[in-house]
């Protein structure tokens, strides 16, 4: 009798046991990645991951590193992102992140699972970097400490140096063998040639068209037009490639399709125009002809919230990276196609 007791009270345990465990898993179930627009509606914008070192890429640090690491118990600075703030992306999909936290730039190659990182080039530290751009074998950065655009190669040896006309670049493009550069300071746009040969310039101080209010961030589509964050101005205004005036879009405001600090600016290949705001921290999405189309995230730590983000780039299979500065991460997100 005392036996058939007992095993019903192992039996009662267990299934109490399981139930538990069964709870505990229910609970530590993943949620579903956030998206834009929410269910029930079909997702536009779907968020993928966190990028903040090294290891989210899966780059890990040469053997000798890791042994001093271990020896140490320290970890090198450079695996980690501080305050990202400028990001582009190459032709072959790699990522230039600039950190002003940090005073280096960074660039990722995610296929190959490659993490460089530079704080100084030509025995002469970064001060404030801004921009950075990657073509063939050059690196461009834009450092507004410095006041001028340095070229330098992965080994750190700079080849040249652009200081023509430049007061204080903020703002940096590649794209049809032409380097385009924002200087908030001059309220100009300037255009240079590989090498750092100034082409052309355009823009003044002002509010008409072609005019600018401390402009900051450049993109260039696939048409090859350029669209300039014209901050205080509270707009983007796009230019053809030789800098003549096109359209403008966006006014100041507290509500959606407005802005309040606009920053980074992209275009995706079905030819949106994205664009961040530090101040609403969130991304809105327009269509050619400036018409809100979309806007995700808030301000937060969580996954598809942001903490003052600042730049934006979006590769040809539209996923999306934006830097989340004072979250110390870049967040990357997706494009479904839907419109």
């Amino acid at each position: 009798m005392m036996e058939k007791v007992q095993a019903k009270r192992l039996w009662a345990r267990l299934l109490m046991w399981l139930g538990a465990w069964c709870c505990l898993t229910a609970s530590a179930a993943p949620a579903p990645a956030p998206a834009w627009p929410p269910p029930p509606a079909a997702p536009c914008i779907v968020y993928v991951r966190d990028i903040s070192g090294a290891r989210d890429i899966g780059a890990k640090a040469p053997f000798l590193t890791r042994l001093a690491d271990a020896i140490t118990g320290s970890s090198s600075a450079a695996k980690k992102l501080s305050h990202p703030f400028g990001l582009s992306l190459d032709d072959g999909g790699n990522l230039m992140v600039t950190d002003t936290g940090a005073n280096a730039v960074f660039f990722l190659d995610l296929a190959h699972k490659k993490w460089l990182c530079w704080t100084a080039v030509g025995g002469h530290r970064f001060l404030s970097p801004v921009a950075a751009v990657h073509h063939g074998k050059t690196f461009y950065v834009a450092d507004t400490g410095w006041g001028k655009v340095i070229a330098f190669n992965e080994k750190g040896a700079v080849q040249f140096e652009i200081t023509n006309g430049l007061a204080r670049p903020a703002g940096l493009a590649q794209a049809g063998g032409r380097l385009f550069v924002v200087d908030s300071e001059l309220h100009q746009v300037l255009i240079f040639d590989l090498n750092g040969g100034l082409i052309s310039k355009f823009g003044q101080r002002g509010r008409g068209p072609g005019e600018f209010n401390f402009p900051t961030h450049v993109a260039v589509d696939d048409r090859q037009q350029i669209y300039i964050t014209d901050s205080l101005n509270y707009r983007i205004q796009v230019f053809t490639v030789d800098g003549k005036y096109v359209r403008e879009f966006g006014s100041a405001g507290d509500a959606a399709g407005h802005f309040s600090r606009p920053k980074g600016v992209a275009v995706d290949r079905a030819g949106h125009v994205y664009v961040v705001d530090a101040v609403f921290g969130n991304v809105q999405i327009f269509n050619e002809s400036g018409r809100l189309l979309l806007d995700f995230g808030e301000a937060g730590p969580a996954p598809g919230e942001f903490c003052l983000p600042n730049a934006i780039a979006i590769n040809a299979n539209n996923d999306i990276f934006v830097a989340d500065a004072y979250n110390h991460r870049l967040q990357m997100f997706h494009y479904t196609g839907r419109e």
